[in-house]
């Protein structure tokens, strides 16, 4: 919930206009009033231009020549030392308004993580209050200079969209940080593997809520959020406070994709379980991917359908049998999905001739029921049963 601010004044005299009012009303010049508190003529002098504040310490010597209590000169220069500051944190939200637009706020706004607006410095103050950041400048260090390399230990500068990756990885802290989770357990993320195969093949209702519980179990927050504009982002595996956050997005919407993404990710926590890495697609994923990548994928391709069940299928459909029986068949005998023998077929074989009309057989990927189930604004524990 945002915090509620207490009402702020937009108006603050300095404390050395009174103070010249005062002197003025009891007849007393700047030189008498210097002697009388022991302050230097340019001191008092600069207080009462402006120039200067007022210290605890001259505070309490004013109490003692003006009989003014002390409390009363330090709120007068507080409250216009918040005005100076604030003035200064305007102008620097009028230069940052270029910033805000760099971000895709419309769809940000459209899924409840900032506030719908078109005033353009709003919309600066809810960037600034979803990154939990002050300023661009302070964004710029955690997201591109790794300034903070416990928090975000990876840097977007070569990411083909720094300002809506940052956004969509932000969106994934949020909501793993409304969950809370057990210890990690390599062994338990093990064990459960077949279940999650298991949930696959049958494609529950609630299989985006079975697959959570399942991670839970582990210790592993699985959290969904929509992709964003311009972002190529699966899925994407980071730590966030000693516990693995697995993130999945839904772009493309295909039930094979997100099945092996999420495959892939939990293969990296297995096989490069490392808590300072992060595994981020748009980042790690180049052409020319790296041996962790080929591992993770790996992984995927051989829990979901082996090369053995592979070459099966395609052997029986190039013998002239009909295609999606087979496929029907082996997804039944492999105990996996249709899709992702679909998904395998269409990565391996490029005759859209013959396979093309596939395409139109894969499910879709809907993060809509789950977005309602787990409210971001909502924390929530979910029970480990």
């Amino acid at each position: 919930m945002r915090a509620r601010y207490t009402y702020q004044p937009d108006y603050a005299v300095h404390p050395g206009e009174t103070l010249r009012e005062k002197l003025e009303e009891l007849g007393m010049t700047p030189k008498e009033f210097a002697v009388r508190t022991g302050k230097p003529v340019k001191t008092i002098s600069e207080i009462l231009n402006g120039k200067s504040s007022i210290t605890f310490e001259m505070a309490v010597l004013f109490e003692k020549v003006l009989k003014i209590p002390a409390g009363f000169w330090i709120k007068k220069q507080s409250n216009f030392n918040e005005l100076v500051a604030r003035e200064k944190h305007q102008k620097e939200l009028e230069q940052a308004i270029d910033w805000a637009k760099l971000f895709p706020y419309p769809q940000m706004a459209k899924l409840d993580f900032v506030k719908a607006t078109r005033k353009a410095e709003e919309k600066v103050e809810e960037l600034l209050h979803f990154f939990n950041v002050s300023k661009p400048t302070a964004w710029e260090n955690i997201y591109m200079n790794r300034q903070t390399p416990v928090f975000f230990r990876i840097s977007l500068k070569h990411a083909k969209n720094p300002y809506a990756l940052s956004a969509l990885m932000r969106m994934g802290e949020i909501k793993a940080n409304s969950i809370e989770a057990p210890d990690f357990n390599k062994v338990v993320l093990k064990s459960i593997l077949p279940e999650l195969k298991n949930i696959m093949s049958n494609k529950p209702s609630d299989y985006l809520q079975q697959i959570q519980k399942k991670c839970l179990l582990a210790g592993v927050k699985v959290i969904y959020t929509h992709n964003l504009p311009k972002t190529v982002i699966h899925g994407t595996v980071r730590w966030i406070i000693d516990k693995p956050v697995l993130q999945m997005t839904d772009r493309l919407k295909r039930y094979d994709i997100f099945w092996f993404s999420l495959f892939h990710e939990i293969g990296h926590i297995l096989l490069h379980g490392n808590k300072k890495n992060i595994f981020l697609e748009e980042i790690n994923n180049s052409e020319n991917k790296d041996y962790k990548e080929k591992e993770a994928d790996n992984f995927s391709a051989q829990w979901l359908l082996s090369d053995d069940e592979y070459e099966k299928i395609i052997t029986t459909i190039n013998s002239g049998a009909g295609i999606m029986e087979t496929i029907q068949y082996y997804a039944n005998e492999f105990k996996t999905h249709k899709d992702i023998i679909i998904g395998r077929i269409l990565y391996r074989n490029k005759d859209l001739y013959k396979f093309g009309f596939l395409q139109k057989e894969i499910e879709k990927v809907d993060f809509a029921e789950a977005r309602k189930r787990l409210n971001p604004k909502i924390k929530k524990k979910i029970e480990i049963k």
